[in-house]
């Protein structure tokens, strides 16, 4: 899929993206500027500072509204005036670690707030198609070799995982008790972790990595032997504007579809870790600190067998460019260049 082709179903038209503040919504949000889009976008103040969102002046290049996802009485008027055509639901609380600090916090967040966002997709008759955005930690893991297909079980472990798989849940219901008409195409796409330019997430490997090297310091990895689907922030990207956008046209392309690297890049953290200190340079090295910290997953993939079948989709990005990618743009920022050129810049390189 390129930009181009993107562009001739996106241009024009109203698009609303909850979460736009965060690292991934703040590029979706981007890549449909680009392509000509309306684009509204719905979420909390950034939650990260810095942030890409603001570092790249997002707000001056779309309709930004702040609001929480919790909060159906203050998101219904939004879609009674925007009247999205398209709607991409990235709000969430996203860490692990922090769901174990506030679960609650979590729940309502990852359910209730999916639960708010349906309801408003219920009410407004212009919305024709609808992704929601979960993880590749709603499905139940057994710690097994093999990825996980979108039949298997769904019931991740932690507050945040779980949250998830009952997002899936909350969407599969609305889907099938009010949507059977079909005036709008309804899809989840679950993606493995993510990488790229403008994440400083605490408690995320690369971030970590990245604030490390900067000061000049040892990156400290916790947990180096766990194995993960790392791919670049673009290509889940680029799936879910194309499932909206096909399932806008033919609702049988409508269901639910994982996005991740292929095998060959699904690393451990020590593995993906010694990639950044190869392609960062000046010496860098990494110590492994294991910090007693609570349940996480320590092997994880999933099969795409799916998503390459339906979209004849491969990811364009071993997951070495896109450690090099995230450091290119990372490195442009530390020197003070043009942030949003880079990020436009980056965007158009990997649609072609």
């Amino acid at each position: 899929m390129t930009l181009q082709e993107l562009t001739s179903f996106y241009q024009g038209k109203r698009v609303l993206v909850t979460g736009h503040t965060g690292f991934k919504g703040t590029w979706m949000c981007r890549i449909l500027a680009l392509c000509g889009a309306k684009v509204t976008g719905y979420a909390l103040n950034p939650p990260t500072d810095p942030s890409i969102y603001q570092i790249i002046g997002l707000e001056e290049t779309m309709d930004s509204r702040i609001g929480d996802i919790r909060d159906l009485e203050k998101l219904r008027p939004v879609f009674e005036e925007v009247r999205p055509e398209v709607v991409f639901h990235l709000a969430a609380q996203p860490i692990v670690r922090d769901s174990y600090k506030d679960p609650v916090y979590t729940y309502e967040t990852n359910v209730m707030g999916t639960v708010n966002l349906l309801e408003c997709i219920r009410l407004t008759s212009s919305v024709r198609s609808f992704v929601n955005i979960t993880t590749d930690k709603v499905y139940e893991n057994k710690e097994w070799e093999y990825g996980y297909r979108e039949c298997d079980p769904l019931d991740g472990y932690d507050p945040y995982s779980n949250s998830k798989s009952c997002s899936e849940l909350v969407t599969h219901s609305y889907q099938k008790s009010f949507f059977g008409d079909g005036r709008c195409a309804i899809s989840t796409s679950r993606a493995g972790n993510v990488i790229g330019g403008g994440d400083f997430a605490n408690d995320r490997i690369i971030p970590d990595c990245i604030r490390a090297a900067a000061a000049g310091k040892e990156i400290i990895v916790r947990n180096p032997h766990s194995t993960r689907p790392y791919q670049h922030v673009l290509e889940p990207l680029a799936v879910y504007l194309e499932i909206a956008m096909k399932q806008y046209e033919d609702i049988r392309f409508a269901g639910y579809y994982n996005v991740g690297p292929d095998d060959a890049d699904c690393v451990t953290t020590g593995t993906l870790t010694d990639l950044f200190c190869q392609a960062w340079g000046d010496g860098q090295t990494w110590i492994d600190r294991y910090d007693g910290g609570p349940h996480e997953a320590n092997f994880l993939k999933l099969d795409c067998s799916k998503i390459k079948k339906v979209f004849g989709w491969t990811p364009r990005y071993h997951v070495k460019e896109a450690v090099e990618k995230t450091i290119e743009w990372s490195r442009q920022y530390l020197e003070g260049q043009d942030m949003l050129e880079a990020t436009d810049r980056q965007i158009r390189e990997f649609f072609g």
